[in-house]
């Protein structure tokens, strides 16, 4: 964000206004009814020399006072550019820095990857392990039903299924704990 720099005096005040004023349009038309009315001034008796005299002096301090007071104008505009360049190598640091963490972020995703590859990799393993209990299971106790057999079945592979669930979980939660 551009700072403004603010006048530090009356006198500042009153420069910057009087050439924020030079620049305008009534500013043209005031100088030309001055320099207008002292042509003028010759038909009313005001000798010709003397008029130019007085023209060409008031002129010369108007020149002298608008040098000094561009001077001025110059002098805040480079000290508004020298804020704007520090504002600008601050937000450079910042682009840095957010570039930075975008990288960290990077890493930490392909960490999380790994992380759910393996978890994927138990999951497989477990269904094995299911698949494996289902052939083990799969004889019926004596004087056991296809049904009870059929329950029987689903209750042990239900309970094993639970056993290996929650040794997921607390590996999902030593990975949580990691990070």
């Amino acid at each position: 964000m551009v700072k403004q720099v603010r006048p530090e005096s009356k006198f500042e005040r009153l420069a910057i206004g009087f050439t924020n004023w030079v620049g305008s349009i009534s500013s043209l038309v005031a100088h030309t009814l001055l320099f207008a009315l002292c042509f003028i001034a010759v038909f009313f008796g005001v000798p010709f020399e003397q008029m130019l005299l007085v023209l060409t002096t008031v002129v010369s301090l108007e020149a002298i006072y608008l040098a000094i007071f561009i001077q001025m104008t110059v002098n805040r505009n480079t000290q508004s550019l020298e804020e704007v360049e520090e504002d600008i190598d601050e937000i450079q640091k910042d682009i840095d820095e957010v570039q930075e963490d975008v990288g960290e972020i990077a890493e930490d995703v392909e960490e999380v990857q790994k992380d759910v590859d393996e978890i994927q990799a138990d999951i497989d393993e477990v269904q094995k392990d299911v698949d494996e209990i289902q052939e083990d299971v799969g004889t019926f106790a004596e004087g056991e039903t296809s049904e009870q057999h059929s329950n029987r079945v689903h209750l042990e592979s239900l309970n094993k299924i639970e056993v290996t669930l929650a040794k997921l979980i607390e590996e999902i939660e030593k990975i949580k704990e990691q990070k």
